[in-house]
């Protein structure tokens, strides 16, 4: 008798637990995940489940409906314990008169999804070990239902959305991914109207592929500019072309489709996640920014060529070698060109103080980014004539 045929594969307690979600996973209407989740806590003795998801802003954790789900006022993400939880991306759990509230992050391939939390009458470490299975499941179902249900937007729209972001929002990918070696965040300003900047990514085996953007105009225009943009970076990017290849590819893209007085900025990157090897070009982008041991260190100044669509130059290739926990930012003009009151041009002298600032607070990536874009609208006004990207990239080594 094989050693297989001795082992016990009867159904344990965890296993049922979590089989109850995978096993009706794939047919399961998304307006029902409140509920499986809310069947799934009481088994375990749990009560008070509730799911959170992050609104487009950034703000909020906004409570998802369903049938056996608590609800609740939304709750601010910088003031409240699910907050903490979500932007440490660590369980919170804390004493109640009842017993033990815990706060689980939703994380999906390192992005964030939300807060899941549950009270228990007492937690030790198989509680908590089943909390983190459940709550890595509850994050891939709301991942997957996602894409064919218009619920989890609605609970994420804080305000009204205009066209041209919902075009974009449509276009990006996930906000964050942490990996062992590479980690990246980004967000955009403002979330609800948002329409020539985006960026995209794709980690690639052993290579991270970047790309920032900025198409000329507002609205529409530049959100279908974009588009384009994007999808032809795409398209050149899965050829398997070299940088100054996929510079001409999204050129012509774009010449061809808006003719010769519309452009795009942009910035295309390679980074070797073994090596920290980094290679990009630029195409009339500002330049990034170097951090290195929680300081910016210097601009990465290197040459550029006229904007995609304007039939530039080959452009020429940049190298820079990272060192472990260096962080390279990108972002768009519309970051440090907005005035203030005053007349004053924000420029890039604020932006590097407050990236200093934050990053003495050694959080990760997706924190820091996030409390970037939010300190900086602040330092405007709270507002911005132009769209505003910032993108992050840590290479973790």
């Amino acid at each position: 008798m094989t050693a297989g045929r001795d082992t016990d594969r009867s159904e344990s307690f965890g296993e049922a637990l979590l089989g109850r979600i995978l096993d009706g996973a794939h047919e399961l209407p998304p307006h029902l995940i409140g509920p499986l989740v809310a069947d799934v806590v009481e088994r375990m003795g749990g009560r008070r489940p509730q799911v959170l998801l992050q609104d487009y802003g950034q703000l909020l954790l906004v409570p998802l409906p369903g049938e056996g789900l608590t609800g609740g006022e939304p709750q601010l993400i910088d003031d409240s314990d699910a907050g903490r939880c979500f932007l440490d991306a660590h369980p919170v759990e804390l004493p109640e008169d009842d017993g033990v509230r815990v706060h689980l992050p939703l994380l999906d391939g390192g992005d964030q999804v939300g807060v899941m939390a549950v009270t228990l009458d007492s937690v030790d470490e198989h509680d908590r070990r089943l909390l983190h299975r459940i709550s890595g499941l509850v994050a891939d179902l709301l991942v997957t239902k996602h894409g064919y249900s218009d619920l989890f937007f609605h609970v994420r729209r804080g305000e009204p959305m205009s066209i041209a972001a919902e075009i974009q929002w449509a276009l990006l990918p996930p906000l964050a991914m942490i990996m062992p070696r590479v980690a990246v965040a980004g967000i955009l300003e403002p979330a609800y109207d948002v329409a020539g900047d985006s960026f995209d990514y794709a980690l690639n085996e052993d290579v991270l592929h970047v790309a920032m953007i900025d198409a000329m105009g507002h609205g529409l225009d530049a959100a279908t500019m974009a588009t384009v943009a994007i999808g032809a970076y795409r398209h050149a990017r899965r050829l398997g072309t070299g940088l100054s290849e996929i510079y001409a590819f999204m050129d012509r893209a774009v010449a061809q489709q808006f003719g010769p007085d519309h452009f795009v900025t942009a910035q295309m990157m390679r980074l070797d996640t073994t090596t920290g090897r980094m290679r990009w070009v630029n195409a009339g982008h500002p330049p990034p920014i170097l951090v290195h041991n929680h300081r910016v260190t210097r601009r990465l100044d290197a040459p550029t060529t006229l904007p995609v669509g304007l039939g530039g130059p080959a452009p020429a290739i940049s190298e820079l070698g990272l060192e472990r926990g260096d962080r390279v930012l990108c972002f768009t003009d519309g970051l440090i060109e907005e005035h203030r009151a005053g007349g004053e041009e924000f420029g890039e002298d604020q932006l590097i103080e407050w990236v200093n600032r934050l990053e003495r607070t050694g959080r990760g990536v997706r924190a820091v980014v996030r409390s970037l874009s939010h300190t900086l609208r602040r330092a405007r006004g709270g507002h911005t004539t132009d769209d505003a990207t910032l993108l992050l990239v840590e290479w973790r080594g």
